[in-house]
Order: C-alpha cells, then sequence, then structure tokens
C-alpha cells in the first residue's frame, strides 16, 4: 500500500520503518527540508539515535506526499494536530485511512485527536487511533509490542491492523476509539506524576498508589465520556499506563523527575528537550473533568503544581489526607 508518515519526530520514523519493512511503499514527511535532508543525509533520526534509515524510505517535507496515499500516518505531537490536519483537507483523496497516532487531548476544546482530524477534514475521510505500550525507541529496534487499532468502522480497524502487523508488532482491533484515545493521553499525566514520586525519593508503594489510583481516574472520566470500563484494562489503558511510568524512555517520567527533584515545570520541560505530552494532558484532563463534573484528584493536584504554582510536597500530602472513601465507590462511573 502506499502510506505516508506525517510527522518525523521518532515515533513516526519507527512506525515509517516497520511499514517499509511490511512491503509498503512508505513516504516519511518532515516539516522543514533542513530536518529532511539531515535525516537523509545521516541515515539516522536524531530523535531514533542507533537505528539506520535504510533506503527504500522516501524522506520529504512537501506535503504534497499524502496525495493519493491510501494511508495517511498522523504522527505530529498533539498540539500540531489540528494544524497539520488543515494542511492536509484539500490534499486527501476521500478513500484515503488517516490513522492518529498522537497521544493527547485539545486543551481549548477537550477533543479527542481523531475529533480534531475528524472537524478539520469535515468528515471526509475515516479517522482511526493506533496505541498501547509502545515506546519509539523499542520499536524502532524490533522489540515485540503490542497495540490496538480502534475505528468505529471496525473494518478500517482490521485494515489498519493488517497494515502494521507482523512478528514483532502485534495489533488488536477495536472500535472503543473514545476509551482508546483517552487512555492514551491521560496516562501521560499520570507518568509525569510517577516521575514526581520518585523525583522526590519515594517508594515504590507510593507509585503503586498513584498507577493504581490514576487508572481509577482515567476510567471514571473516560466512561463518561462513553468509553468502554474494559478498555482502560487493555493495552491502552493500564498497558500504556505501566510502560509510561516505569520506563527510562518516557519523557513524562524524566520531567516529573526533575520537578520531584525541585526543578521549575518549565525548566524541567526544556531539560527533557523533546515534547512532554503530559504537560499538556494534564491542562486538557483538568478542563475536561470541570465539563464532566468528574472527580480526578491526582490529575487535579499535578495541574495546580504545573500551572498554578503549587508547592509539590503540600499537594502530595493534600493528596494523602483527602477525605476516607471506599475503594470501588463509584470507580467505574
Amino acid at each position: 500500500m502506499k502510506v505516508s508518515v506525517v510527522g518525523s519526530g521518532g515515533w513516526g520514523t519507527a512506525l515509517s520503518l516497520l511499514l517499509l519493512e511490511n512491503g509498503n511503499n512508505v513516504t516519511l514527511w518532515s516539516h522543514s527540508k533542513e530536518e529532511s535532508e539531515t535525516i537523509g543525509k545521516n541515515k539516522e533520526n536524531p530523535f531514533l539515535k542507533g537505528v539506520p534509515i535504510p533506503d527504500g524510505l522516501k524522506l520529504t517535507a512537501d506535503l504534497n506526499c499524502v496525495c493519493e496515499a491510501d494511508v495517511v500516518v498522523l504522527a505530529t505531537p498533539s498540539f500540531a494536530v489540528r494544524e497539520t490536519a488543515t494542511k492536509l483537507a484539500p490534499l486527501l483523496s476521500p478513500k484515503t485511512v488517516v490513522v492518529s497516532v498522537a497521544k493527547g487531548i485539545e486543551k481549548e476544546t477537550s477533543l479527542r485527536m481523531s475529533q480534531v482530524i475528524e472537524e478539520e477534514l469535515h468528515g471526509r475521510n475515516t479517522v482511526a487511533a493506533l496505541s498501547g505500550p509502545s515506546h519509539a525507541e523499542e520499536v524502532g529496534r524490533g522489540i515485540p509490542t503490542a497495540v490496538v487499532s480502534a475505528c468505529c468502522d471496525l473494518g478500517a480497524a482490521e485494515l489498519i491492523q493488517d497494515l502494521f502487523m507482523n512478528e514483532r508488532f502485534r495489533v488488536y482491533t477495536s472500535s472503543d476509539i473514545i476509551g482508546v484515545e483517552l487512555g492514551a493521553a491521560l496516562k501521560n499525566v499520570i507518568a509525569l506524576c510517577a516521575g514526581c514520586c520518585d523525583g522526590m525519593g519515594l517508594g515504590d508503594n507510593t507509585k503503586a498508589m498513584l498507577m493504581t489510583r490514576g487508572l481509577t481516574e482515567i476510567a471514571r472520566v473516560g466512561a463518561k465520556m462513553g468509553g468502554r470500563k474494559e478498555t482502560f484494562a487493555g493495552l491502552a489503558g493500564m498497558g500504556d499506563l505501566i510502560v509510561t511510568c516505569t520506563s527510562g524512555h518516557s519523557r513524562n517520567r524524566r520531567a516529573g523527575l526533575l520537578i520531584g527533584a525541585g526543578m521549575e515545570p518549565q525548566e524541567a520541560m526544556r531539560q527533557v528537550g523533546a515534547v512532554v505530552e503530559g504537560y499538556y494532558a494534564a491542562a486538557s484532563g483538568y478542563t475536561m473533568a470541570q465539563k464532566c463534573g468528574v472527580e480526578m484528584p491526582i490529575t487535579e493536584a499535578i495541574y495546580s503544581v504545573l500551572y498554578k504554582g503549587a508547592p509539590l510536597k503540600e499537594v502530595f500530602t493534600g493528596l494523602m489526607t483527602r477525605a476516607k472513601k471506599h475503594e470501588i465507590e463509584e470507580s467505574w462511573l
């Protein structure tokens, strides 16, 4: 199939290599000519060090590469999805299936990434989401990985499954694109909190508490927004949460480590040197919780640290001293 991957960060590059390995005609688009030429010259993407770029992968900075593509994989950071989708709209064939692999929620609208794309494409194209515990660094090196292809059109989800799946990259299908996208976006917030936990010198007990209760509040708001509760116990929920909270590859966890050690949030984002999706998702999740009337204490706590300058230790103490509750009470409402 003819596939264009829009966004040449680590994730877009890793997926391009996977698709090329599966026998597809693949073009990787970069937002600047200089970036595209640098990748071509060095035969390596600086965001995916140690993974060679084969000659068979086409590199370009011309967005016209999406014209007549069977599938377009939109792999830009979440904050750039709307702008990029707007540029894609006049270029795409109505038959082209668009796959969103960005993990975020739009701050101003609380829309999921597939909703943002559909809005800018005026509903002319089928939009799917691909998500799960999948660090680019490991996918690029061929480490066994499993993800979920989600779309309301199950035929499209199965098309994406067939496109990406091989012996080292297993793909499941789901019709619950709401749950898959919300799990993908909101786990970044909890991963940032898990990093703070490590940076503060707290223990495994504390991190396990944050992860478990974090998943509970993700599932709570996810179900309220129309997702299915079982999705949050799967790859796009629990699976992605585990890997993002515990891995050294996780930018969200690394940012949290710096904040937990006393660094100001903005400086921590700068030190990480790449997009920290959890920073943006904290604001989106906070807004969503307010709109839905859903309690998300961990998300609200880290939001106050990131955006209101609240002292981390005081916020953590506030979480620990909240009113007594039953563990399962309203967990899936």
